[in-house]
């Protein structure tokens, strides 16, 4: 009945003509999400070096989509793995990194106190299972950066152009911290700096700003979710974490790894559809 609820007064909300709500809380796991407008922005930076990947600055238009608050947690992704024992943490694992998967819990229970830390050591894989489980997908690399953004233009930063403790943590921080710990951005999105880096649909590719549409991009591959892979084909990951350096938490920022990678500074947030175009029915393989 609130499932029902909650799609009721959505529909009310969007028949009466007070537009698109700003907030909606997912029926599915309860998570609060916030509207990401449509429009364009500005994506990548001027760093031509070779570490950066961020060359040429491009305008990119972007559907409205809604995005968690929040990097998925420890006792929001325990809920899938008890329910999904495929993701069980001592079952036999489709990658050669098995071994490092949640490699801070015990079983299928995650450290005590940690229950709203974000979840890491899970790959692109386990965090496709868990976004398609709940009825979401995750980020594209461009709906990504511009929800980092916040509504700013040209900053490094989701609040400006410098970064300190007391906005995020990255390099030498002992580890993660809860989610909703540092303010939020422009779009009331809390961590999209540090705590974890966090996986998005897009196949990395290193020349891809040099011939990206224009609208709604996203760099897909053929990979599929056969569990004999190894992550043949490396993902994007963005946002830097609490181990990596302030420079991989800027919003341009991107970078790739292997899709079976369970690297202990990886984790993820989801997203959802406004409308229902193509892009929403994006699967395993990106297509």
């Amino acid at each position: 009945m609130k499932i029902f609820a909650t799609l009721t007064t959505l529909a009310l909300l969007l028949i009466a003509g007070c537009g698109i709500p700003k907030e909606i809380t997912s029926p599915t796991d309860g998570k609060t999400m916030v509207l990401i407008p449509a429009g364009e922005f500005e994506m990548g930076s001027e760093n031509k070096g070779p570490l950066y990947r961020e060359y040429p600055v491009h305008t990119v238009y972007v559907d409205a989509f809604y995005m968690d608050t929040h990097e998925v947690t420890n006792a929001e992704y325990q809920k899938f793995v008890l329910a999904n024992p495929g993701w069980w943490k001592h079952r036999l694992r489709y990658t050669k990194n098995s071994s490092s998967y949640l490699r801070h819990w015990n079983g299928n229970n995650y450290p005590p106190g940690q229950a709203n830390h974000p979840v890491r050591s899970v790959c692109w894989y386990d965090a496709m299972a868990y976004a398609q489980w709940v009825g979401k997908r995750l980020p594209t690399e461009a709906e990504w950066e511009k929800a980092a953004r916040g509504g700013l233009e040209g900053k490094q930063y989701p609040w400006g152009d410098t970064i300190k403790r007391h906005y995020a943590s990255y390099s030498g921080w002992p580890g993660t911290v809860p989610v909703g710990r540092y303010p939020p951005n422009g779009y009331g999105l809390y961590e999209m700096a540090g705590n974890v880096r966090e996986w998005c649909l897009d196949v990395f590719s290193t020349n891809f700003y040099y011939t990206s549409p224009k609208r709604n991009p996203l760099s897909v591959s053929k990979e599929l979710p056969n569990r004999k892979l190894n992550g043949i084909r490396g993902r994007v990951v963005r946002g830097g974490s609490w181990g990596t350096s302030a420079e991989y938490a800027r919003v341009s920022a991107r970078y790739g790894m292997a899709s079976s990678s369970t690297c202990f500074l990886s984790g993820f947030r989801c997203v959802k559809d406004v409308k229902d175009p193509i892009r929403s029915k994006l699967s395993w393989n990106g297509k």
